[in-house]
């Protein structure tokens, strides 16, 4: 992901997810990818995907069985 790619893809999750504390860091060792950060908690990581000329951004968050636990 571009730093142009990496700052707009930021600025839509925070205004999405009204969160000015969501932040995107990029990967050691991977281009195609960021990680998404709540101040310093892991939240997932976010994969842009360039196919026939149309790019997309995939969000992948993973959630165990003991996070859900008390809800």
């Amino acid at each position: 992901m571009t730093p142009t790619d990496i700052a707009q893809v930021q600025t839509y999750m925070r205004k999405r997810f009204a969160n000015p504390r969501i932040g995107l860091i990029r990967r050691e060792k991977k281009t195609d990818s960021v990680e998404v950060m709540l101040d310093d908690e892991f939240l997932g990581v976010i994969y842009k995907d360039v196919e026939d000329g149309e790019t997309c951004f995939h969000f992948q968050m993973t959630m165990l069985d003991i996070d859900l636990e008390g809800l």
